[in-house]
């Protein structure tokens, strides 16, 4: 029996990468991995035992011993987190978390660990990850590579009304100011920055609703499949 591929997805954030993978994984029922979702549980922890996040030692160390799940409802897709056995699914989108996540992203002993857990996940195909580095570093030789990006202002706007979602009433122009620092800092990290893989295909949804831009990505798995 053929393996099932990995489908490795990356882009900037707010681009809708964990919408579009999660539609993505549903239809095909593969397995759905938001790789931010281990950089934020670690950074809560970090945060929540009151760890320095300028010490990469303490942060390898805290790695290390982590135990972090990610699961799905098999009915809504949705991504569930689960840190040392407790249920962070909603803790870990806090703006406190959001502004310290990169800080320990760049730590290169902690990637290293997460890396190795994400490519675990991938051992039996049949997955869906999205992230920064997903295509260039973690999966290189995945069968499939996507890059969804938008426009700066697209991103903003969508960023925005999820957080209006939620109940977080956060200016639109201070969400864009984040998320420009935040292209700034993953383009620019020395250890695994944002890049496009050389051979991902490109999907830029500023003018397609994220069910349409997963539909664009389902129609080129499926049309590889068929040749």
């Amino acid at each position: 029996m053929k393996k099932r591929p990995v489908i490795a997805i990356d882009g900037p954030a707010g681009a809708g990468k964990s919408t579009v993978a999660r539609i993505v994984a549903r239809e095909l029922g593969f397995v759905y991995a938001d790789t931010g979702a281990l950089f934020r549980a670690l950074t809560w922890k970090a945060l929540r035992d009151r760890v320095n996040l300028h010490d990469p030692r303490a942060l390898a160390d805290l790695a290390s011993r982590a135990r972090i799940g990610l699961s799905q409802d098999s009915r809504t897709g949705a991504a569930r987190v689960t840190l040392d056995g407790e249920d962070v699914t909603g803790r870990i989108r806090s703006e406190r978390v959001s502004l310290h996540t990169n800080e320990i992203a760049k730590v290169k002993s902690v990637r290293r660990i997460l890396a190795s857990l994400e490519r675990r996940m991938g051992r039996n195909g049949g997955l869906v990850m999205e992230g920064r580095d997903i295509g260039t570093r973690i999966f290189p030789r995945a069968e499939f590579k996507f890059y969804l990006d938008a426009s700066p202002g697209e991103r903003a706007k969508r960023r925005h009304r999820e957080l209006k979602k939620k109940g977080k009433r956060i200016g639109l122009r201070k969400i864009a100011h984040a998320l420009a620092q935040r292209d700034y800092k993953d383009k620019n990290r020395g250890i695994s920055p944002l890049r496009m893989a050389p051979d991902a295909v490109v999907i830029d949804s500023t003018r397609l609703s994220l069910e349409e831009a997963a539909r664009r990505i389902l129609g080129r798995i499926r049309g590889d499949a068929a040749r």
